[in-house]
């Protein structure tokens, strides 16, 4: 695990995969983590580095969750590890992240892979937040808590945030830095969807809500590709990690060796 601390004071946890070839830039959904990417940057035997985005994992917990704060992050990361312009794969939080940093310093983003994001969004409640207590005794009592309250058959990308300490078993996010994500993330994002000039991917899954959407998000934004797989949901970077892969691989150029 290594750390940035950016010009605006919040200090960023990221992985590595490791690797020779430029990088790819992977930005993890609400709840995530970055090193949830690591088998995915196994299947494509490239380089990924993945960060903590704000409020999650190891990095700082701000108070602002606003677009502007998590875009200046990512600007600022990509920055300081002198990444640009970089192939962003984001899913969930991290694809409106990676497209609206596309449209809004496109000088920064090479290509990106917008996984399961709509470009508009309504309101995220997340009622089952209030269910979980903030701490538990065991891990297996965090495990049962989750899988009553959460409808996921991808309970790891929850689970990667499970820690310990003195006073039992917790998360490493906290549900008002979450709810303040989530309403940050609900608006149309159109203009940013259709500006960016860079070519693009956008994966869903066939029985995530996403998916009736993506055919008009294609349509209204010139060079982008569409992948749609066949009965994933909204976690499909966990669930389908290999289909993932084929297509992200399709996607990007052939590294040169």
């Amino acid at each position: 695990m290594s750390f940035v601390s950016t010009p605006h004071g919040v200090r960023l946890s990221f992985v590595d995969s490791g690797g020779p070839g430029r990088p790819i830039l992977a930005l993890h959904g609400a709840f995530g983590r970055g090193r949830s990417f690591m088998p995915l940057a196994e299947r494509l035997g490239r380089r990924v580095i993945a960060p903590d985005q704000r409020g999650h994992g190891l990095s700082d917990k701000p108070g602002d969750y606003s677009r502007e704060g998590f875009l200046a992050d990512a600007a600022a990361f990509i920055e300081a590890l002198d990444l640009a312009p970089v192939t962003i794969v984001g899913h969930s939080l991290g694809a409106i992240n990676a497209y609206q940093l596309a449209a809004r310093r496109p000088e920064l983003v090479e290509s990106f892979v917008a996984i399961d994001f709509p470009a508009e969004a309504g309101a995220f409640t997340d009622p089952w937040l209030d269910e979980l207590p903030d701490r538990f005794a065991s891990l297996t009592q965090l495990e049962q808590a989750l899988k009553r309250v959460v409808s996921t058959d991808v309970p790891g990308h929850f689970l990667e945030s499970a820690f310990e300490d003195e006073r039992g078993w917790g998360f490493l996010w906290n549900a008002e830095d979450i709810r303040a994500t989530k309403r940050g993330i609900a608006g149309s994002w159109w203009d940013d969807w259709t500006s960016s000039p860079q070519p693009a991917l956008l994966v869903v899954g066939g029985a995530s809500p996403v998916a009736p959407r993506a055919p008009e998000m294609i349509a209204r934004r010139p060079h982008t590709r569409l992948v749609t797989i066949p009965g994933a949901g909204h976690d499909l970077y966990l669930s389908h990690t290999d289909a993932l892969a084929e297509a992200i691989a399709t996607f990007l150029p052939t590294p040169v060796a």
